[in-house]
């Protein structure tokens, strides 16, 4: 994000956060918790995930109109957890799969993930 938004990753984290904020963009986890072996977030033990409550997210900020996913395991988990009660209540609300910014997920190029988020996020 700090490259997209043309900050410094290596400011404070809440002037990282003041960032975000300030670009209309929030960061939030589709899991509260989970058991996870290893780093890889396609090793969540299934019976584990406790999802966060992303419709009270959309409640408080009814003008968010995009949410973009860090890779496909995350939507995978929206779509398991939450995708259900969100989409009846805001059915305008639009929905990106993006690749993961994971170095671990090595299928496309720096450049190549760079540029599809910011093509997404409307950044320049």
């Amino acid at each position: 994000m700090a490259g997209l938004l043309h900050f410094s990753p290596q400011l404070p984290y809440d002037r990282r956060a003041a960032r975000l904020r300030s670009a209309g963009i929030a960061v939030w986890d589709v899991l509260a918790a989970g058991v996870r072996r290893g780093s890889l977030d396609a090793n969540i033990v299934r019976g584990s995930e406790q999802p966060n409550d992303i419709g009270a997210l959309l409640r408080r900020h009814p003008t968010l109109s995009i949410v973009a996913f860090n890779g496909k395991t995350a939507a995978v988990l929206f779509k398991r957890h939450v995708a259900a009660e969100i989409l009846v209540a805001r059915p305008d609300l639009r929905l990106l799969c993006l690749p993961s910014t994971s170095p671990a997920h090595a299928g496309l190029s720096f450049e190549r993930k760079f540029a599809l988020w910011r093509a997404a996020l409307g950044t320049r």
